[in-house]
């Protein structure tokens, strides 16, 4: 997940939808004097409340708590299991999928609606025909931007998409695919109310499904101010119970220090991206938890491969040659870190520790870039992303650090940067010549990173996430068979096998794995770290 994953950096919908002061009936909002209320310190607004529309780590922890999957990932792990589908069979071609769906699946309400019906099998076709079919009524409510569906290639990966009955639905596709159960987990296949979508299509008002959202959800929305609260109320009809916690709050607050100081106060309950410098703080304090494990995640600069002088590998290996990648992670990382030589973390099954990163070599790099015809060096563009994330906590810092490292060969690099939303567009558009980006896995799957960061079809899309532009056949070739063997141990081979090639290509130099760290409060019962850097709710208590 982009890069905020996002992760982590995707493109917002071209139309921007203001959300403010949604406003559910008065009476949700009271809560009894004994309700368990956790605030959590967000670092930023959701971009809409639409599963499929959405791309960024921000807005997913939004739909995290809002809606159900009809797979759904284990709390805290990477295993798929039963959601709002409580089985489903495969046939021996890995073709076809019929799910069996829950019964008795309660849809929340708001002021716009009330629902006549449980969950059915329209509703998960709607969501499908939602993202595949450009006939369909909300193709483009909001916006025609299904970048995670096209992304992870169910736009090619998926023949169709059928009600059996009201409890059956069967998804057929063109070829097996090893990573399907847990694509399907990811946000983006959230399943939004069928009823609800053709009430407000019928009063004219079809995006409020993206705006004051009814989902099948532990939690219901309550209130929204931009960049400043998010309100939930639990929902207790939820079909696996009500969450533990009454009301949860997502205080919105941008800076790491003062999400820090609230957590400090007890203002809030649990915190994101914490500043590296302040770790030591929090490991001191008595009231809070400091829970870490290894993350999921990649930071990286990007080169444009597409444009001079980037499309010659020799220059780009030059350039990771005359980086100092040890020296970026102590200053930057702190202990939050461990330089990355892969496009995939250690964490990820496949990692290939074999390969060897390139060296810290400046008079190599020098010379190689002579050969490339540029012996005196050139000039360059070097964009940093304006925010922070565990992948990159710092990116305006380390690019000042390759600025002077690049100096010393030649290369006048000029540091660049824009609004995040403008800043992942336009390096999706490829206006970049380098520049930093990230990446936190989405579903435990290689495929994740490599297909959606470096495949072919990920770079030809103007909305894609192969900010390299970096399409090389056998490097594809490998990914594709990869994708379709459902053999763990061949699978494993092949992507062993790409990440070779993919260090002889360099269309990256790979910066850092971030270690997952998140400052809880000790009133907080049984949250889990998400391998994805999701943060989920459910199942969370507090002390009274």
């Amino acid at each position: 997940m982009i890069h905020s994953k996002s992760g982590a950096g995707r493109k917002l919908p071209a139309k921007r939808a203001l959300l403010c002061a949604l406003a559910l009936p008065a009476v949700m909002a009271l809560s009894p004097v004994s309700a368990k209320t956790l605030v959590y310190c967000s670092e930023g607004s959701p971009e809409n409340f639409s599963p499929s529309i959405n791309t960024t780590g921000t807005s997913f922890d939004v739909i995290e708590q809002i809606y159900d999957n009809v797979v759904q990932f284990e709390r805290g792990g990477t295993k798929v299991g039963p959601g709002l589908a409580e089985k489903w069979t495969v046939s021996k071609d890995g073709k076809e999928y019929i799910f069996s769906l829950r019964k008795g699946v309660k849809w929340q309400s708001n002021r716009n609606f009330k629902p006549t019906r449980d969950l059915n099998a329209d509703d998960i076709v709607f969501n499908f025909d939602r993202q595949m079919k450009e006939t369909s009524p909300y193709f483009k409510v909001t916006s025609a931007n299904h970048s995670y569906f096209s992304d992870m290639g169910f736009d090619k990966l998926i023949k169709s998409v059928e009600k059996v009955d009201d409890a059956t639905v069967k998804i057929t596709l063109n070829q097996a695919e090893a990573p399907f159960l847990s694509t399907l987990a990811m946000q983006f296949s959230a399943i939004q109310s069928k009823e609800y979508a053709d009430l407000m299509l019928k009063a004219g008002t079809p995006e409020k499904i993206d705006q004051e959202p009814v989902g099948t959800g532990p939690f219901q929305l309550v209130q929204y101010q931009k960049d400043a609260i998010i309100r939930f109320k639990s929902f207790p009809e939820h079909w696996a119970g009500k969450a533990k916690i009454d009301d949860l709050v997502f205080a919105i607050t941008t800076d790491a220090s003062v999400r820090w100081a609230k957590l400090q106060k007890g203002e809030c309950h649990v915190m994101p991206y914490p500043n590296p410098a302040d770790l030591p703080a929090m490991r001191a304090d008595a009231n809070v938890t400091l829970l870490t494990q290894p993350g999921l995640n990649v930071g990286y600069l990007a080169y444009n491969t597409t444009k001079k002088p980037f499309d010659d590998v020799r220059v780009r290996k030059a350039i990771n040659m005359a980086i100092n990648k040890q020296a970026i992670v102590d200053a930057v990382y702190l202990s939050t870190g461990v330089a990355a030589k892969n496009p995939i973390p250690p964490a990820q099954w496949s990692y290939n520790n074999a390969v060897k990163d390139d060296p810290f070599d400046p008079a190599a790099a020098q010379k190689m870039l002579a050969a490339a015809g540029f012996p005196t060096g050139f000039t360059t563009d070097l964009w940093a992303m304006p925010v922070q994330r565990p992948y990159n906590p710092n990116a305006k810092r380390i690019a000042e650090l390759m600025q002077a490292d690049l100096a010393k060969i030649g290369v006048k690099a000029e540091i660049k940067s824009f609004e995040w939303g403008e800043y992942r567009k336009r390096m999706q558009a490829g206006e970049h010549q380098m520049g930093m980006l990230g990446w936190t896995g989405d579903n435990g799957d290689p495929d994740n990173f490599l297909h959606v960061l470096l495949g072919c079809d990920s770079a030809k899309s103007a909305s894609g996430s192969n900010v390299a532009k970096f399409c090389y056949k056998p490097f594809e070739d490998l990914i594709q068979k990869a994708k379709t063997e459902s053999n763990v141990a061949e699978r494993t081979k092949l992507y062993e096998q790409a990440q070779v090639i993919f260090k002889e290509q360099a269309p990256w130099f790979t910066i850092a794995h971030a270690v997952q760290t998140k400052p809880v409060r000790k009133e907080v019962i049984d949250f889990k770290l998400s391998p994805f850097g999701r943060h989920t709710f459910y199942g969370v208590d507090i002390k009274e």
